[in-house]
């Protein structure tokens, strides 16, 4: 069984300045997600599941999803504010989208086999589908689940435009994640890596070479069902105290799960540059990156 991809497109972008997932950045006006699927299918996944709002679904297919779907497979997931478990309602006044953790069980119903993540807006390189499609296809041995997360080098994925929101890991000498930390403002200062928890006052210095997580997570099917009762858990106790605000993260549901012994990740480095959109400023920066791969046969001029 081929795995599938599941790309999440439904963050509107409010630092960028636009819809960053719909942002030519290619030779030939390619977008991001081009090159994601484009890497995905050399990589041997079979199908991509597209997470999407409502709002930009004809633009969406449009620019982008009816040209993906001649090439492989595609469906489509709506990630909003009222698609929550039986018995549950949206907050008054909630406006906020509910975080990455509920966009990917928005899939539940429609993927049912082994599953990749990614971010639209991000350029992960070729090496983490590679890694990721691999494990994927392995069967899982375990008496608890088996995830696998791609983890960057730190220096790789910073941009010179703004301060970044990066998850900090601790892997043990087994090559597992022990932990994961985010940390919301990082930035180079004096040339170092560096972060902020009193909004830029004050920063301390990260290793440059420390893995990072970029949203690129290996999980089986099953998780689908393990992150619904995650998801429960977070409205009842944490989305009630901060009912117009909080955020049911992938990352912090993953550390959950490890944590109660349901699973276990693995982390798979690769030495590839991350590049993405966070300010509209790193636009000239991906183009030119992206440019420089296709005059180097990387990736074809025209897709």
């Amino acid at each position: 069984m081929k795995p599938t991809l599941i790309i999440m497109a439904a963050g509107m972008g409010s630092r960028f300045g636009g819809l960053k997932q719909l942002t030519p950045v290619g030779p030939n006006g390619q977008l991001l997600i081009d090159y994601s699927v484009y890497d995905a299918i050399q990589a041997g996944f079979g199908k991509i599941v597209f997470v999407i709002k409502y709002q930009i679904e004809k633009e969406f297919k449009e620019l982008l999803g009816n040209r993906i779907a001649q090439k492989i497979p595609v469906e489509y997931v709506y990630q909003e504010l009222d698609k929550l478990p039986k018995g549950y309602a949206v907050p008054e006044g909630r406006t906020k989208p509910w975080g990455t953790g509920h966009a990917i069980l928005c899939c539940r119903g429609v993927v049912k086999e082994p599953f990749m993540v990614i971010n639209a807006d991000d350029f992960y390189g070729r090496q983490s589908y590679q890694l990721l499609a691999e494990f994927l296809q392995k069967p899982q041995n375990g008496a608890s689940m088996e995830f696998a997360m791609s983890a960057y080098i730190l220096k790789n994925t910073l941009t010179e435009n703004g301060y970044v929101s990066r998850g900090i890991c601790s892997v043990n000498e087994q090559g597992k994640l022990c932990g994961l930390v985010e940390r919301t403002r990082i930035q180079e200062i004096d040339g170092k890596p560096s972060f902020s928890e009193d909004e830029g006052e004050t920063w301390e210095e990260l290793p440059a070479d420390c893995a990072v997580s970029m949203n690129a997570w290996a999980f089986p099917a099953e998780m689908l069902d393990h992150l619904e009762e995650r998801f429960k858990t977070f409205l009842d106790t944490t989305a009630k105290q901060n009912p117009a605000k909080a955020e049911f993260y992938l990352p912090f549901a993953v550390n959950d799960i490890m944590a109660d012994g349901e699973a276990e990740t693995t982390v798979l480095r690769t030495a590839d540059r991350w590049y993405g959109m966070t300010y509209a400023a790193d636009k000239q920066d991906v183009s030119d990156a992206i440019a420089a791969m296709t005059e180097k046969g990387i990736y074809p001029a025209v897709m």
